[in-house]
């Protein structure tokens, strides 16, 4: 599995790439992870197209995170990601919100710190694309954070709401969506030191638990 890694080859910070970590350990399936970086779009061409997360399972390539997790329920069903069709429809729900909301609100938070913790190489793309993308300096977009920090854990009510009731988001055990949110809150973990989360949520406490699943894999990582 291509992964993207900061400076430090072994700080991996990829909300998509922590996403099919998590799967693949729930699997049981062991993976070769290989650092790759944001320039470095000819050594992943094989799979046409030049983002990470990419997998090669003897053979067979698969790109795009949700893709991939579709790919690994088929081909080894169990333990189950999804849970059925229902369970199915419910990740990919969480995953469009989590793509579509979750994503650029952390982005807000992290994004300057982002630009020490990736490869020398790769900093005038990422500024250029970031402060495209977003209109403004990487300096200004982050600015203020501590003063907006308290409506971003308002925008997780949702899933607070659904962890006050159960334990995971898939229900008694994980699911892939507990993979999504988990792997998208690996992001600002492992690239970051600012706290979006308070150690009394409940969302915090239920991160906690996904960290020392599967061997500990998540508290495990590296951080920069």
């Amino acid at each position: 599995m291509h992964d993207l890694a900061g400076a430090d080859p072994d700080v991996r910070f990829s909300p998509y790439c922590w996403r099919i970590r998590f799967a693949l350990a729930h699997k049981g399936l062991a993976v070769e992870t290989v650092p790759w970086r944001f320039t470095e779009t000819d050594v992943i061409g094989f799979s046409g197209q030049g983002k990470v997360p990419v997998i090669n399972d003897a053979g067979t390539v698969k790109s795009d995170s949700w893709a991939i997790a579709e790919y690994l329920e088929d081909r080894y069903p169990e333990p189950a990601l999804f849970g059925g069709p229902a369970g199915k429809a419910h990740a990919y729900f969480v995953n469009a919100w989590a793509d579509g909301v979750l994503v650029g609100a952390i982005a807000r938070f992290i994004v300057c710190d982002l630009l020490d913790v990736i490869d020398p190489k790769d900093r005038d793309y990422f500024r250029s694309s970031r402060e495209a993308r977003f209109g403004a300096s990487l300096e200004a977009i982050q600015a203020g954070r501590e003063d907006r920090v308290a409506a971003f854990r308002d925008l997780l009510l949702p899933i607070r709401l659904v962890l006050r009731r159960q334990d995971w988001l898939g229900g008694t055990t994980p699911s892939y969506a507990d993979y999504i949110i988990a792997g998208t809150l690996m992001w600002p973990r492992c690239a970051s030191r600012f706290a979006l989360l308070e150690d009394n949520d409940v969302v915090a406490q239920w991160l906690d638990r996904v960290l020392d699943l599967h061997g500990g894999l998540g508290r495990s990582a590296k951080r920069a």
